[in-house]
């Protein structure tokens, strides 16, 4: 394997074929060239229809990071390919992990706009979850889903309490204020690393702003959910 574009098609093809890669086989890379590869992957999905709605932030949170063992956040895009809509999971999932998320609507002046509760389903390439960073990102920070739940008020969200169950036992808590202090923290963190990156984002974009827990498996039968505040449950089973 030579060059970002050589990994960019064997981590496409090991998506497409349900196969998992090991990460000690795998090139060493930096982190601008790992943002490289990514983006000849989404290359890859979108020339095969699927079209990019916006991003997610990965590692923004402290149980995230430690649970990951890295040291800073990541991005990733988010695709229409992503969206969990009537139940119906993305195709190809291997090993998925759930996490609960605030997701962030860009607004018309590029501000943070409407707000509503998230659960994101990660599902790496990388076996085991055992990777470097640059790895993570060269696979698109594991974005495979996204399960949008009601709109939430936008006042407080960094008191905001978060509890995540995984077939009815509870699993983990936090507050808004895991991702960066804020979730407009996180956001404003992607504003100022895309335009670093020669992007930018996009009124009515969608982001999500980091796992505010550590994340839990998704197997067959499995059910998981998290309440935002006492009133806003986001579920996601997987037949």
């Amino acid at each position: 394997m030579s060059g970002p574009g050589a990994l960019a098609e064997l981590i496409d093809a090991a998506h497409g074929d349900g196969r998992l890669l090991d990460a000690g086989s795998a090139p060493a890379l930096d982190l601008d060239t790992a943002y490289v590869v990514q983006g000849l992957l989404t290359d890859r999905r979108t020339a095969r229809g699927a079209r990019r709605i916006g991003w997610k932030l990965g590692y923004t949170s402290a149980a995230m990071r430690a649970q990951m063992g890295v040291d800073r956040p990541n991005l990733g895009p988010l695709l229409d390919s992503h969206l969990v809509t009537e139940g119906r999971l993305p195709s190809g999932l291997v090993q998925p992990r759930v996490e609960p998320e605030i997701a962030v609507e860009v607004g018309p002046d590029g501000r943070p706009g409407r707000v509503r509760a998230a659960l994101e389903i990660v599902d790496s390439v990388w076996r085991g979850y055992r990777f470097t960073l640059e790895l993570n990102t060269a696979d698109g920070s594991s974005a495979a889903g996204v399960v949008l739940g009601p709109e939430l008020p936008v006042e407080a969200l960094d008191g905001l309490p978060v509890d995540l169950e995984r077939n009815g036992r509870p699993v983990g808590s936090s507050t808004g204020a895991a991702a960066m202090g804020h979730p407009f923290t996180a956001f404003a963190w992607l504003a100022d690393e895309l335009d670093r990156r020669g992007e930018r984002l996009r009124a009515g974009e969608l982001i999500l702003t980091g796992g505010l827990t550590a994340a839990v498996p998704l197997n067959p039968g499995d059910t998981v959910g998290a309440r935002f505040g006492t009133e806003c449950l986001v579920e996601v089973r997987r037949p």
